[in-house]
């Protein structure tokens, strides 16, 4: 499970499986870094992709690693949940869009399996209101501004100014920042105390610089 005294740069994947290992084989063997599949590396490759990138992590470091299968459940969490845990997946998520008794069912199935819970609240206006209506906390909760939101609302901001609230009265569960890029982005996500910031474009955009790319965001803890 993830240390809360530590920063995490998690590095979402959506290429093809091959050039997934590629890229994942550049990464230094740092416990500072997470390995997501993404939705879309998920959906192509499902368990068996889970079990794949596992192993390629796990070359790299020379143990196991963590590893986040971004589900993104909507409903009937609990299955998906057993299935990525035997696969080899170290946390899971679900939207924070999805009914108070999905999310309460996916959390206890989490727990269940030994993985840790990730709360997408991803388009969720107020994520503290989501929390309070839960039975059993999440371990983490992820802060999410979609990649369509990115592109096409430059207004949106990146939801930093939830994170105090959320830990000021729920001081066990982790943050989580999603839709920051940049160097400074992450610099920021870190700054207003998050634990985990999420990057994806430059390394998709540029297999071939992942290990300069992993070394300046690392840089940045």
């Amino acid at each position: 499970m993830l240390d809360p005294r530590k920063k995490y740069i998690q590095v979402a994947f959506n290429k093809s499986l091959s050039e997934v290992s590629s890229m994942i084989s550049m990464l230094p063997p740092s416990d500072n870094i997470l390995i997501e599949a993404g939705t879309p590396f998920v959906k192509r490759y499902g368990t068996r992709g889970i079990r794949e990138i596992s192993k390629f992590w796990q070359d790299v470091l020379g143990k196991p690693g963590y590893i986040v299968a971004d589900l993104k459940c909507m409903d009937r969490g609990s299955r998906e949940v057993s299935e990525m845990a035997a696969a080899g997946a170290s946390a899971v998520t679900c939207l924070g869009l999805a009914p108070t008794e999905t999310i309460n069912e996916f959390i206890r199935s989490c727990r269940e399996a030994n993985i840790d819970s990730m709360v997408d609240m991803m388009n969720v206006a107020f994520p503290f209101e989501v929390l309070q209506k839960l039975t059993k906390l999440p371990d983490i909760v992820v802060l999410h501004r979609g990649v369509d939101e990115n592109e096409l609302n430059k207004e949106k901001q990146i939801p930093h100014n939830q994170i105090r609230r959320i830990i000021s009265t729920y001081s066990n569960v982790l943050i989580s920042i999603a839709g920051g890029e940049t160097l400074r982005d992450v610099q920021r996500t870190f700054f207003n105390d998050s634990n985990i910031a999420v990057v994806w474009r430059a390394f998709y955009e540029d297999p071939s610089a992942t290990s300069d790319l992993i070394r300046d965001y690392l840089n940045k803890i």
